[in-house]
């Protein structure tokens, strides 16, 4: 009897058994889930990096049709009713006019693949009776507020336009944007460029503008010829995250109430609403903050059609990932894309740019930059530095300018 059950009977695991090999795979997957996080955000990395070659070729085949950079600030100023210099209301039916506000994504999409999307922008949209509901290039992309968000080409995702590593979705945000174009080491004025206050009168020329050094300028038509300091050394884009509702500094459009001008002369002005016991989040119970309540999507890259700093733009003032700082005001049309935008990402320890060579780099937080509570270049402002002066925000300051003869290069990263 006992060689049958020998030669038949069941085996298995034993209790003791069972918990050792469960011990171990536990193990395993806590030493191999990290390892597999980590190649997947290579993955978004990389991806990343792709999009932004992508733009980097559809840019220098823009020039190559054009023989100018596309413009961020573009469209038609005023509608035909009312002549060049509307400054009614947008929302009326007869003044939807872009007030040059398009952004220079705009100008890329033929060149991206997303003809059919150009053709929506660039064509007069009309009802069926035959009336006008918008003008080419649409309603005004930054200060537009219900017209936007009906205008169909600006709730549009587009794919390449977004970083993988980016979560955001969803309203109040439209389309958004994880790229930005480089307006340069400045804070005043880089919401007007050329252009004169409230009106489309432009000055006597862009060498009058002196404190718009990035390798774009607000609705002026840039060419490559313009960047002095060399195409490889000139930032043209950086990447931006896009703002989830939180807080997060280098998303929400933050402000100094106590002194309202101060981000003229300080790019570090918002610093003082910084949360002591979480430092990458503004703290909401300070005086010292407000994240536009009458405004919540004006944050960060919440409309690619758009030229507003906040939604497509990025300055050198300050390194990636630092808090996003403009001026305060009360009235939601009234809020000025002036400040320090500085580039961010979800990536880790950095972000992606790219260069005027259509080269991409990824660029770390801690790239040498300056004393960043010193003014920028601004004639006539108090605390500011004179015209023709190098960057006052080091290595990243240098290379987000076109022509101030630092002999830096994006080697030096």
């Amino acid at each position: 009897m006992s060689n049958y059950l020998g030669r038949h009977g069941k085996s298995g695991f034993t209790l003791v058994e069972l918990l050792v090999v469960i011990a171990i795979i536990g193990v395993l997957v806590g030493l191999l889930l990290p390892a597999v996080q980590a190649a997947r955000e290579a993955a978004r990395r990389m991806s990343c990096s792709n999009n932004f070659k992508q733009l980097g070729l559809a840019m220098h085949n823009y020039h190559s049709s054009f023989n100018q950079l596309p413009i961020q600030g573009t469209g038609p100023y005023g509608d035909v009713s009312k002549g060049p210099n509307n400054t009614g209301n947008e929302g009326a039916a007869s003044r939807r006019s872009t007030k040059r506000q398009g952004s220079a994504l705009i100008g890329l999409l033929p060149f991206c693949e997303l003809t059919g999307l150009w053709e929506s922008i660039s064509n007069e949209q009309v009802s069926d009776d035959g009336a006008i509901l918008y003008y080419p290039f649409g309603p005004n992309h930054t200060y537009g507020g219900s017209d936007v968000t009906r205008y169909n080409p600006a709730v549009t995702e587009v794919p390449m336009f977004r970083c993988p590593s980016d979560p955001g979705v969803g309203f109040p945000a439209l389309g958004r944007s994880n790229y930005a174009f480089c307006l340069g080491d400045t804070v005043w004025n880089i919401h007007r460029g050329i252009l004169h206050r409230n009106n489309s009168t432009e000055v006597a020329g862009k060498s009058n503008v002196a404190n718009c050094r990035g390798m774009f300028v607000a609705h002026a038509s840039m060419r490559f010829g313009d960047i002095l300091d060399g195409l490889s050394n000139t930032i043209a884009m950086g990447e931006i995250a896009t703002d989830m509702g939180d807080n997060f500094a280098t998303t929400t459009f933050g402000t100094n109430q106590s002194d309202n001008n101060l981000i003229l002369s300080n790019p570090s002005a918002c610093d003082v609403a910084i949360d002591a016991s979480r430092p990458t989040f503004y703290n909401p119970a300070s005086a010292s903050y407000l994240a536009m309540p009458g405004a919540p999507n004006i944050l960060r890259g919440y409309r690619w059609t758009a030229a507003g700093a906040c939604f497509t733009g990025m300055t050198t003032t300050r390194p990636p990932n630092k808090p996003l700082c403009g001026r305060y005001s009360a009235t939601t049309n009234a809020i000025e894309h002036v400040g320090s935008f500085p580039s961010s990402s979800r990536h880790q320890g950095g972000c992606h740019v790219l260069m005027g060579d259509g080269a991409v780099k990824f660029v770390t937080d801690s790239i040498e930059a300056g004393d960043g509570t010193t003014g920028p270049v601004d004639p006539g402002r108090a605390g500011c530095k004179a015209a023709g002066l190098q960057s006052p925000y080091g290595l990243w300051g240098a290379l987000g300018t076109r022509s101030s003869k630092e002999t830096v290069s994006i080697e030096n990263l």
